[in-house]
């Protein structure tokens, strides 16, 4: 079967009609809900094609400077295994792509946790990194070292992500995503490669240039869920102390 074919396979699918309309309300929605609904859809479908015209730009970047050939350490996919550690580097972290995402945890190496949020930005990556694979190399990069970063990735049931520690390397000060006292910052990069050259694509940390936040809420499917919710988001904040790890080893 092809990638595709599953298409024409699913009666979900192959019983639609084409003048079908999925409703966006039940039979007893008021008449002010309906315009106000209908108002907010194309308010909707205005923000739709606002974050695509943004997208188009990304992707139009021009190419990024090439990058040095940074050691990181990782250890075994298995988190239960102890060992052996070994050394990576970025240009390794691709697997067979030419595309590579970097999600930089805050963790510092004198913590014992994680950041919160952070966690939570990769709890939503673990939940759909098969899918990422399919299209690009995924990795989590943190400074604390590996086998802080191994410990933690248990508790969290981050089973099957590439967890790599920067302890020893200046690819996370180069990138900005580390302060001048070593304070970390949550952020998301991409880099390109062709054989053995590695090129810096983009990056983007939690805060934009104005201090304002929200710069990569659009991977978090925490945030995008509860932003539909008529209490929206509210003040809510993730924290460690809650179960996180189903099925963790």
């Amino acid at each position: 079967m092809t990638d595709t074919e599953w298409w024409t396979k699913l009666k979900s699918i192959t019983l639609h009609v084409e003048a079908d309309t999925p409703p966006m309300w039940p039979a007893a929605a008021s008449e002010e809900y309906r315009a106000a609904r209908q108002a907010l859809v194309m308010a909707e479908m205005a923000l739709r094609d606002q974050v695509e015209a943004v997208a188009a730009r990304r992707r139009a970047l021009p190419a990024g400077p090439v990058l040095p050939g940074y050691q990181l350490t990782e250890g075994p996919m298995d988190l239960a295994a102890d060992g052996p550690m070994s050394a990576v580097t970025l240009a390794e972290l691709f697997g067979g792509h030419d595309e590579l995402v970097v999600y930089h945890l805050m963790f510092h190496p004198e913590d014992d946790a994680a950041c919160a949020m952070c966690s939570m930005w990769v709890d939503g990556l673990h939940g759909v990194a098969q899918h990422i694979g399919r299209r690009a190399g995924l990795a989590v990069i943190a400074r604390a070292p590996i086998d802080k970063l191994r410990g933690w990735g248990r508790r969290r049931g981050w089973q099957g992500l590439r967890l790599v520690s920067g302890f020893d390397s200046t690819l996370i000060p180069d990138l900005g995503v580390e302060g001048s006292r070593g304070g970390q910052f949550p952020a998301v990069s991409v880099f390109t490669r062709v054989g053995d050259e590695v090129r810096h694509a983009y990056t983007q940390s939690a805060d934009y240039p104005d201090s304002t936040g929200r710069g990569i809420d659009l991977i978090n499917p925490v945030w995008q869920t509860l932003d539909l919710l008529p209490s929206g988001r509210g003040e809510w904040l993730p924290d460690n102390t809650y179960p996180t790890a189903i099925g963790s080893v």
